[in-house]
């Protein structure tokens, strides 16, 4: 359940995350009784992006311009929908904005915290610089100031930001959330941080814990339903992790049959030696991250998505080795590292997919090194069936990296 902006800001002010005065109108006449000084901005409250870009936002300087823009914006359908309400806020100059967000990936059940100094209507600048930290132990603040140094920020921004990082995570553990992004967090000339638009996602089985989301949302909880593991606070989701990985995630309270057509992976090209094959944005990112620190160089990755719920065993496999076919057809490759979380069953089907490839690669002469480090699968059983194959195995990603480095100097 995607909150509204105004509602979002109201969590944010909870959590003294700064956020400019504002006032909720709900008809044009309410801007007669403005508290807040002019100039302002009048926004849209949908749920759809890219408002802006729609004529969802318009600047007013004073009482005629921001009734006749008010009356403009509540008849201006944003995807379809209409706003009930608009948000009036103070007009802010912001000297350079930056995107942040807090997320859940949900293969590799982890929060992972997001940067960009892009920020504001730039998505496709942001998506280009974007950083990415997961959260894999108890959370402290070394991780949003690693993300603040993967933002390449200096001086005093560091503690600001990412005093503003801390901020929503807290509120992303506390409300059992899916997303806190705040895109632009602006930043004045005299380095004042303000979350100038926010985004919050609820999760809507987590809802009968939290009655002021539920007030808020006006969504009422199903009784009786599952309460999914993504709602658990950060030491239980570490603590049911492993057990996770034993049973297929169960993010769906109605399970969906096999995807009889699902969509290709694609590759994304980099310049290096070394293949990466992961499932999962976060994990993804940091397997590219860690190869990076190691002072590896990435020739490209692909990312699998999820492998658990969408694919027969057979598609899996397919999948896994059309995967594999894809980040080692450029001749630069030395070698395929996989970073891959997975259940018991899965990981089966992960390493029938590796070995296959590699005897055909045998067969066609094709020398290529894999290193897999297979979370979730039996190692015994991945020892047997990978036997004398050029592949190596690795118990973490940290000892995975550091064998594909090896061997992509070689």
């Amino acid at each position: 359940m995607d909150l509204l902006e105004y509602q979002a800001k109201a969590l944010f002010r909870q959590m003294a995350i700064p956020v400019l005065p504002s006032q909720r109108i709900d008809n044009p006449a309410d801007l007669k009784g403005l508290k807040i000084p002019y100039p302002v901005v009048l926004k849209s409250q949908v749920r759809a992006g890219g408002r802006g870009r729609a004529g969802g936002i318009k600047f007013a300087e004073n009482t005629i311009d921001a009734v006749a823009a008010a009356q403009t914006i509540f008849n201006l359908p944003i995807e379809g929908e209409y706003p009930e309400v608009l948000l009036a806020e103070a007009k802010y100059n912001a000297d350079q904005e930056l995107y942040l967000a807090v997320l859940l990936d949900p293969v590799a059940r982890r929060p992972v915290l997001l940067g960009s100094q892009q920020g504001g209507m730039d998505v496709e600048g942001a998506i280009e610089h974007m950083q990415q930290v997961p959260v894999d132990q108890d959370f402290s603040p070394f991780y949003a100031r690693r993300l603040m140094l993967k933002m390449g920020l200096r001086g005093d921004l560091i503690q600001s930001v990412s005093g503003i990082v801390e901020k929503m995570y807290r509120l992303f553990v506390q409300k059992d959330l899916d997303l806190v992004e705040i895109n632009p967090l602006g930043i004045s000339p005299t380095g004042e941080v303000m979350a100038l638009d926010g985004k919050v996602t609820a999760n809507d089985e987590a809802l009968a814990r939290h009655p002021d989301l539920v007030a808020m949302t006006g969504k009422k909880p199903q009784p009786g339903m599952p309460v999914d593991r993504r709602n658990l606070n950060v030491s239980d989701r570490r603590d049911s992790f492993s057990e996770a990985i034993d049973s297929p995630p169960e993010f769906d309270p109605q399970p969906q049959p096999p995807a009889s057509n699902p969509q290709p992976p694609s590759l994304v090209e980099l310049d290096g030696n070394i293949g990466i094959l992961c499932n999962g944005i976060g994990l993804t990112m940091a397997t590219l991250d860690a190869v990076t620190f190691a002072k590896g160089k990435p020739a490209n990755f692909v990312n699998l998505g999820s492998l658990e719920r969408d694919f027969t065993s057979s598609a899996l496999r397919e999948r896994a080795q059309l995967g594999l076919e894809l980040v080692a057809q450029d001749k630069s490759v030395k070698v395929v590292l996989m970073n891959i979380l997975v259940s018991a069953e899965a990981g089966k089907e992960m390493t029938a997919a590796v070995a296959g490839y590699l005897e055909r690669k045998a067969r066609a002469n094709r020398n290529i090194q894999v290193v897999l480090r297979l979370f979730g699968g039996d190692r015994d059983a991945m020892q047997e069936r990978l036997g004398k194959l050029p592949v190596q195995l690795a118990e973490t990603l940290d000892e995975a990296v550091s064998q594909a480095v090896s061997l992509a100097k070689q």
